[in-house]
């Protein structure tokens, strides 16, 4: 096999309960099927493929892993030259930085990644590097729908926007005299996640976010803390800002230096805060890598990327 996953796949799932604090499983594998090749062709195949990182692309790869396995149990199903192995792919959430440094030291096949690559990331996995991008994303500057601030102001500078987030303004009505002296609550992704990374460079520059900010564990998390406290306001995803506001809108998005947050904005560039959502390697594929990588960008693979309210990075 390419990499030796015995001893990290024995602790994967504390991995994806307690790293990230995440309440998802990672996809389980089959359980089904019977050898029918050699022991030395079956010891030569890689049946299990892990990947981890990146909370926003969790939900992503985790359902392809699961209807992927369920289609197909073994991996001869998938191509009648394989063994027929039990499909094997396991996925850990713990933020884009906990997916790049498990890339790099081989704990993992695949680095889950929402922001742009380090270069010095990219320099570690070496000449082999490749990106796979599922996935466009955008950080929403959201506020709760029930704030009075939505019936006042639907765009904000990017200086507003930081003084916000490093604290140097504290109440709503130091935002709009309108609007009355509450505490504003800052709620942003933890320091391992993509998003911090994006917002701090795209917004934040030399700031620092202030350190009353409630961190969350997952952009989910996040979605939901600002749905939950009406004088809120936080980075949401793109994404998960569409999956909160799917039974109506809990989440209210603020303009950006007078640009909103669509696909179209994202897409061509103008929407300032974004980002890619991809996986990595260092290292060739393997055959059960390159089936699997086929299908998450497939019409199946199309599919969960927009029903996870992404905007898909590639044509099926």
């Amino acid at each position: 096999m390419k990499k030796t996953l015995a001893a990290f796949l024995a602790g994967i799932m504390m991995l994806s309960l307690t790293a990230c604090g995440n309440s998802h499983a990672p996809a389980a594998p089959a359980t089904s099927g019977s050898a029918s090749v050699s022991a030395a062709e079956t010891a030569d195949f890689q049946s299990s493929i892990l990947f981890c990182g990146s909370t926003s692309l969790y939900p992503i790869i985790s359902s392809l892993a699961s209807s992927f396995t369920d289609e197909y149990v073994t991996w001869d199903k998938v191509d009648a030259s394989f063994p027929a192995d039990n499909i094997s792919i396991y996925v850990a959430p713990g933020g884009s930085g906990v997916g790049a440094s498990a890339v790099i030291d081989g704990t993992c096949d695949f680095g889950m990644i929402a922001r742009t690559i380090k270069d010095s990331e990219k320099e570690a996995l070496g000449a082999g590097y490749t990106e796979y991008v599922v996935a466009k994303d955008a950080l929403t500057v959201s506020v709760n729908a029930q704030n009075p601030i939505c019936g006042v102001l639907d765009d904000m500078t990017s200086d507003t926007i930081r003084q916000i987030f490093s604290g140097e303004l504290t109440t709503w009505n130091q935002v709009d005299s309108s609007l009355p002296a509450e505490a504003i609550n800052v709620y942003i992704r933890d320091l391992s996640g993509g998003a911090y990374e994006v917002f701090q460079k795209a917004i934040m520059g030399e700031s620092e976010v202030t350190a009353s900010a409630t961190q969350s564990a997952s952009m989910t998390e996040l979605a939901t803390n600002i749905a939950n406290d009406p004088w809120s306001i936080g980075y949401a995803g793109f994404g998960a800002y569409n999956k909160a506001n799917q039974d109506g809108q809990v989440l209210f998005a603020m303009k950006v230096d007078g640009v909103e947050a669509t696909e179209e904005t994202i897409l061509s560039g103008d929407y300032k805060v974004q980002r890619p959502v991809m996986f990595v390697t260092g290292q060739e594929l393997t055959a059960s890598e390159q089936a699997f990588v086929d299908y998450v960008f497939s019409d199946a693979g199309y599919q969960v990327v927009e029903d996870n309210g992404y905007i898909p990075a590639f044509t099926a």
